[in-house]
């Protein structure tokens, strides 16, 4: 580790992958635009192992997450929160209890923890992977096998065009196929014939895409590689000959205890032979004749995805831009309800507590999209833009996320009821509630769609009502408007909320 790694430092950023086999951080200094790693952490959770039937993580497992979140967090002391991130994978996407688990981890850490979907995983280890090798111009195959999930990426440079994320990983695979700590040639083939039935899938549309070279970019595919060179089968890259070589051999082995020969380490003994029966599947299902690694992954990838929204080169406000193409909405009257709902939360952020950047960013983005749902029908368009922020692929976003985009449009029109809040996140609703308010009075005021701009209005917030004042003879012009904030009080008391308007002041 070199150089001033103070913690106060603004420069400083941090990424944490909860996986569920390992734990990962890396704290690194931006450095005129560069990132420089000062520390990599690394501790064997196997969270993804302490799911118990009910597919719900053990008071065990939790207590080990969070012990190691305890040691990672000592180093994040002092940074910023908009220069972390933490990020939980497929364990955390499975797991039944997986809300009340981040609440304890968001505790011990004092930062927000975001589970992400498998696509996202798979776009971030991709932005991870792609700038930690040479800027080569053609396609790469980028393969990721974690203890739950195994991402499948294929792209060029910086930009992943392919992305997958198959229920299949190291642990599960242990799990099913290797519990005993027995290899066995009948196992071995069970276990990567199944790895091959996961691909069927992707497995024409990969190949017929095609690519020029693969990279692996997990601790297991480095152990495979590290074997590999070990027994002087290959010089550190992955081939089929050496895939094959590796099979005979662990199997006349027999026992994973006997992996420490061939400089295996005792923490990854026990998922060995899964992980490579994962990638020996992978390697025979899409052909792939040689593969490489490389240290990038998930955690470089978050790196990156924060220097972006430093940057303004926010990967969300190009998924946002896609939305809008895709399902052609209005982008100049989304454009004027935003402009009319940042402008009244400016005024009524500090008091509702509303004043963070993920607030703003919410609103903006809500009010770009509040008419998505109209490409299907008109009819309850709120309630379809609302599935389609829920269940769509947003690269950038979070799934906590996604379901606020949501629920800011499910709830930006008609009855403001208790239902509106359905998907979020219990402690969050009292937030949301005071930003559908926003959006909805961004909608309203520009309901006759004239683009005119917003006047200036006065706010006066209350902890369950809102007075608004409007210039002196405003609202006479305007009758359409005014019958419009008649409904509205209405709708709004139905959640004890109290909407006050009143003409201007002197």
């Amino acid at each position: 580790m070199t150089g001033d790694t103070s913690d106060t430092s603004p420069e400083l950023l941090a990424a944490i992958d909860m996986g569920s086999n390992s734990f990962h951080m890396v704290v690194a200094r931006l450095v005129h635009g560069e990132i420089r790693t000062l520390e990599k952490m690394g501790e064997k959770v196997q969270l993804g192992a302490g799911l118990d039937e009910q597919n719900r993580l053990t008071e065990e497992a939790q207590q080990r997450a969070l012990d190691c979140l305890s040691r990672f967090a000592q180093r994040l002391r002092g940074m910023p929160r908009e220069m972390v991130q933490v990020v939980g994978t497929n364990a955390l996407r499975v797991a039944r209890n997986s809300h009340a688990f981040i609440q304890r981890a968001e505790d011990v850490l004092g930062y927000p923890v975001e589970i992400i979907a498998g696509r996202e995983e798979a776009r971030l280890i991709y932005l991870g992977v792609s700038h930690t090798l040479s800027d080569d111009s053609g396609r790469r195959l980028v393969v990721d096998i974690g203890g739950g999930s195994t991402e499948f990426i294929i792209g060029q440079r910086f930009e992943p065009q392919e992305m997958e994320s198959l229920h299949m990983g190291c642990v599960s695979f242990r799990n099913r196929y290797f519990s005993d700590g027995k290899i066995s040639r009948k196992q071995m083939d069970r276990a990567i014939t199944h790895a091959e039935q996961e691909l069927l899938n992707i497995r024409q549309r990969y190949r017929n895409i095609g690519w020029q070279s693969s990279v692996g970019s997990s601790g297991s595919i480095k152990a495979i590689a590290s074997v590999l060179a070990t027994l002087k089968v290959t010089d550190g890259h992955i081939t089929m000959e050496g895939m094959e070589e590796l099979r005979k051999r662990l199997v006349s082995m027999g026992k994973t205890e006997k992996l420490a020969d061939l400089g295996v380490k005792d923490d990854r003994q026990s998922i060995f032979p899964a992980g490579f029966a994962i990638l020996m599947g992978a390697f025979r299902s899409l052909g792939i004749e040689n593969m490489a690694f490389a240290d990038g992954a998930l955690r470089e990838g978050l790196l990156y995805d924060i220097v972006g929204r430093i940057h303004h080169e926010d990967v969300r406000d190009r998924t946002i831009q896609a939305l809008q193409e895709r399902y052609h909405v209005d982008r100049e009257h989304g454009a004027a309800v935003e402009h009319t709902a940042l402008a009244a939360w400016q005024q009524v952020a500090q008091t509702w507590g509303i004043d963070t950047p993920e607030d703003e960013d919410v609103l903006r983005w809500a009010c770009r999209l509040h008419e998505i749902g109209l490409t299907i029908a008109h009819s309850q368009y709120h309630k379809h833009g609302a599935y389609l922020l829920r269940y769509s692929d947003l690269p950038g976003f979070s799934q906590q996320f996604q379901r606020e985009l949501a629920t800011l449009v499910r709830g930006h029109r008609r009855k403001f009821s208790s239902s509106v809040f359905d998907v979020a996140d219990k402690e969050e609703i009292p937030r949301l509630r005071y930003l559908v308010v926003l959006i909805r009075l961004g909608v309203l005021l520009q309901h006759p769609r004239n683009h005119e701009p917003a006047p200036d209005f006065v706010l006066e917030p209350g902890q369950n009502g809102l007075t608004i004042r409007f210039p002196e003879q405003w609202l006479a012009q305007r009758p359409l408007t005014l019958a419009d904030l008649k409904n509205e009080q209405d709708y709004l008391s139905r959640q004890d909320f109290e909407l006050r308007v009143e003409p201007a002041e002197g």
